[in-house]
């Protein structure tokens, strides 16, 4: 909204057209998140506490966690809030790019929601069936990511319905872009092309898969939430060199029109999230629940695919990947073998079963997080 604003006062004024600059609308874009999350943020969990929306523990968890419950929950509502509202505000709206990633975070978090009411207000332990979440996941990815795929081969073709009608007709047998294919990391040379079906299975389970990861991390005051903003800073950096013709060739990037934008979106995660986590660190007042870590697991997921950097998502989403690796490798070996690897699963309760203070695993976890996000960036010019 606000950069119709400036490009209408451009005329009356010159110093307006700074607002067409992207990197000042991302850093802006971070700020008023955080300012957003700031002022909603008290009021928010003052209604959740009085709706008494708060957390259930488990029994079979740390001992620590029992002085947890009954604490609000459902604070992801606040992040959404904030990163919608600040979009809308400094966001291009004619980029569709924007559209998906806004669309796919709010989709996703309206599953979290009714999963989230249904556990603390319907009283029902199981919230939302796992079958029905993860129907209504595969629903909202595999949709992004048909859009993706059509999105990526019909660049800059006026066209674009009547060239989505043929490929439905075809049975999606066209071919896409080089700009669909999967791009290998330290390597300028090495990608492989996904074809159309590829390039659409990928996008899915990066979407879902990333959501659910950041789900089974959000265990802990904080955990989750610092490396999706540090994720999200890095993921930024991409999107903006992907969008910029100049850099893009410089550093051997596909150039993909219109990513730029997303820097502005990564922003107001980054904001947002550090908004939340003034109210979620140890010991938080508020827990994000579902509603806030499938949605946000989502946007990265789906940014990540829109920049072509599905691996650099792994490798910086490493504390993510072991969380979710290490309930799978728990489920595994307890059907199997019927005992188990971890002495709880996800892994962080591990590190806390084993003597690790609550802040000692977060912190350290943020830690790792940082170095990989930092070499995750070094892919930009180790190529």
């Amino acid at each position: 909204m606000l950069v119709l604003l400036a490009e209408w006062l451009e005329q009356f004024a010159r110093a307006f057209n700074v607002f067409s600059y992207i990197t000042l609308r991302a850093v802006l874009a971070t700020i008023t998140a955080l300012v957003i999350s700031f002022l909603i943020g008290p009021r928010m969990i003052a209604w959740l506490a009085r709706m008494k929306i708060g957390q259930a523990v488990r029994d079979d968890g740390p001992r620590t966690h029992l002085v947890k419950a009954g604490t609000p929950t459902m604070g992801g509502a606040l992040i959404l809030v904030s990163i919608v509202v600040t979009t809308l505000l400094w966001g291009n709206l004619g980029n569709r790019f924007v559209w998906v990633v806004l669309l796919v975070t709010l989709g996703f978090g309206v599953v979290g929601w009714v999963d989230d009411w249904r556990k603390v207000v319907h009283r029902n332990p199981k919230g939302l069936s796992a079958r029905a979440k993860f129907f209504w996941q595969s629903a909202i990815g595999f949709v992004a990511a048909v859009y993706l795929a059509f999105s990526v081969s019909a660049e800059n073709n006026p066209q674009l319905l009547r060239l989505f009608s043929e490929w439905v007709a075809s049975g999606f047998a066209a071919g896409l872009s080089a700009r669909a294919d999967l791009i290998v990391p330290f390597f300028k040379t090495v990608s492989y092309p996904l074809g159309m079906w590829g390039f659409i299975a990928l996008t899915y389970f990066v979407i879902v898969g990333t959501s659910n990861a950041v789900n089974l991390t959000d265990g802990l005051d904080g955990l989750a939430i610092m490396p999706t903003v540090m994720i999200a800073g890095a993921l930024g950096v991409f999107a903006y060199v992907t969008g910029n013709a100049i850099f893009a060739r410089y550093l051997g990037f596909p150039h993909i029109p219109g990513t730029g934008e997303l820097a502005v979106i990564c922003g107001a995660i980054g904001g947002a999230g550090l908004g939340f986590l003034w109210f979620n660190a140890y010991p938080a007042d508020v827990f994000m629940g579902d509603v806030g870590a499938l949605a946000l697991g989502a946007a990265l997921g789906t940014i990540a695919v829109i920049v072509r950097q599905e691996i650099v998502l792994f490798i910086m989403g490493g504390v993510f990947v072991a969380e979710t690796l290490s309930v799978m490798i728990q489920v595994a070996s307890f059907k199997l073998r019927g005992k188990r690897v971890f002495r709880m699963a996800p892994i962080h309760h591990h590190f806390e079963l084993k003597g690790w203070k609550e802040n000692q695993v977060v912190v350290r976890f943020w830690i790792i997080t940082m170095l990989l996000v930092l070499f995750g960036l070094s892919t930009l010019k180790l190529r």
